[in-house]
């Protein structure tokens, strides 16, 4: 994955594509939500769906019992996007205004992870990318969980990556205007856990979740 395909080529702003894994990837592996395109009855569609990357493959996450899960794993076509914003671009035009921001887009047709414990494996890595070490501090599934979970694994081999860092771009003439411009950073912070109001006796939070707030400020 180092060249653009006819699907994936960035056509506006060809300078912002990149087609390899050093960019795609930490791209992918920063989302827990990715959207997932696809057409059926030929009507177009778009989920969002919990999404983490296993090796040089992305899983998504579903019910036995949802159409879409059943649909994909038929082999039919899909695309998987992602993306972070991470600051508005304030230009001294209201044309020139833009954001800075990482996506990636994923496309082809993923496969159903039939294997026990290749689909345990799968549900370890999508709760590990969600919320690191909470695998181990929590129940793990049980044999009708399992056969209740759907696990898609769609390869990354047709992929692209678009990015936008900066400052703004305005007209040469506007550079002189006494207008303010510039860049608004934008930040996504976890806030102080909520315990379940079920929760039962003096159970501090769990490592895990401790973990998340206090090291995660954002992505």
């Amino acid at each position: 994955m180092s060249e653009s395909t006819p699907n994936t080529r960035v056509h506006r702003h060809p300078e912002r594509g990149s087609y390899d894994k050093e960019t795609i990837y930490p791209i992918l592996d920063a989302a827990r939500v990715g959207h997932v395109a696809f057409v059926l009855d030929e009507k177009p569609y778009v989920i969002p769906m919990l999404v983490a990357r296993k090796e040089d493959e992305l899983l998504l996450h579903g019910s036995t019992a949802s159409r879409l899960m059943r649909y994909l794993a038929t082999g039919a076509d899909v695309c998987v996007e992602v993306t972070h914003l991470d600051a508005f671009v304030i230009a001294r035009s209201v044309f020139d205004h833009s954001m800075n921001y990482r996506s990636a887009v994923v496309m082809g047709r993923a496969r159903s992870v039939t294997d026990p414990a290749e689909k345990l494996e799968a549900m370890r890595v999508i709760v590990e990318h969600l919320v690191p070490g909470r695998w181990d501090e929590a129940r793990q599934p049980i044999p009708k969980e399992l056969k209740a979970t759907a696990i898609l694994a769609l390869p990354i081999d047709e992929a692209s990556a678009k990015v936008r860092t900066g400052p703004p771009t305005d007209e040469p003439d506007d550079y002189d205007l006494p207008i303010w411009a510039g860049v608004v950073p934008i930040r996504t912070t976890m806030l102080q856990a909520e315990p379940d109001p079920l929760l039962k006796g003096d159970i501090p939070i769990a490592d895990s979740v401790r973990r998340l707030i206090e090291g995660e400020s954002g992505v």
